[in-house]
């Protein structure tokens, strides 16, 4: 009986835009130059909800561990999110950002950060990278540590959401929780390479949509960067340069379990997507998933789980090693 929630939301994945040996300003505002006409046709569209690629501003140089891409960092209210505010506002967006943050205020600490504009050009707020990979060449934790925001769900002018950054898609507790603050969409802006996760990108979100009742917009960048000096990553692997290639195939998902075709492994491109909102209440009432979900059993464990005296429930075979 309720009125149709439609909401159109789009996601941007793209390359760098020069090569990482020009100098830090020029990469970053050859990015922007690069990404502005992607925003202008979102908006265009009529976009209501626009989310961009993790570290959109900057190459993903966390391989390297060299603290000089630390430059690239800037306060939440700083260079590029005041070139999104006045996007948003032209065009009655809400735009999702993704950035590297410096926390002037706490000794410059340096976080990964998605910053929330609403659709008057206002910070709404912003979240922290719950989880920070340490497999590969994913170095992370040489930059920066677990985000400190918990799971914030950003009531905007169109729909309940929430970010759930990259390598927080891999845990189904941080997607859970998403979901009982009352996200409708999750976003999670990525940056991954084909050899380490590719066959797992199509279906991790989707399970995530299927599990909470939600849509999920997923996003990875796309091309391969090369840096200037090779690095290793105590993997065995010889010294190199690159990282791998970033295979965009950015798409959505939603909570009946269908989803979009993805975008190019390859090309810069923008996925626009209408959704009724309506959907995860429908979803909720079919499956009743809320409902049977036991989470006090659940609770029990992992209150138990954390105690230092733990022990496993196993019920072991008493003639597990009585010979015949």
């Amino acid at each position: 009986m309720r009125q149709p929630r439609i909401v159109r939301v789009g996601l941007i994945q793209n390359s760098i835009a020069v090569p990482t040996t020009c100098h830090f300003a020029d990469q970053k505002k050859s990015i922007m130059e690069k990404v502005k006409p992607i925003i202008d046709a979102a908006g265009a569209s009529g976009v209501n909800i626009l989310c961009l690629q993790e570290a959109w501003t900057m190459p993903f140089a966390f391989c390297t561990r060299e603290k000089r891409w630390c430059e690239f960092a800037e306060p939440v209210d700083g260079e590029s999110t005041q070139f999104l505010q006045e996007l948003a506002q032209k065009y009655n967006m809400v735009i999702v950002s993704p950035i590297l943050e410096r926390d002037i205020n706490h000794g410059e600490t340096i976080w990964n950060t998605v910053v929330v504009i609403g659709n008057n050009g206002n910070i709404i707020g912003i979240h922290r990278k719950n989880h920070i990979p340490r497999v590969g060449d994913f170095n992370e934790s040489t930059y920066y540590m677990e985000g400190n925001t918990g799971h914030p769900v950003f009531e905007t002018a169109y729909g309940k959401i929430a970010v759930n950054i990259c390598y927080g898609r891999h845990h189904p507790l941080n997607w859970l929780a998403f979901g009982l603050n009352g996200a409708e969409i999750v976003f999670n802006p990525s940056a991954t390479v084909g050899e380490l996760s590719e066959p797992m990108w199509p279906i991790e979100a989707r399970n995530a949509a299927i599990a909470n009742s939600y849509f999920v917009g997923s996003i990875n960048r796309v091309g391969t960067e090369v840096f200037p000096n090779p690095f290793t990553s105590g993997d065995g692997k010889p010294q190199h340069a690159d990282f791998g290639h970033f295979y965009g195939s950015s798409h959505f998902s939603a909570p009946d379990a269908s989803c979009t075709p993805s975008l190019s492994r390859y090309r810069d491109g923008l996925m626009v997507s209408d959704m009724d909102l309506n959907l995860c209440r429908q979803i909720k009432d079919k499956w009743a998933f809320r409902m049977t979900a036991r989470y006090d059993m659940y609770a029990n464990l992992l209150s138990e789980y954390l105690k230092p005296d733990f022990k496993p429930q196993i019920i072991a075979d008493p003639l597990i090693n009585k010979r015949a």
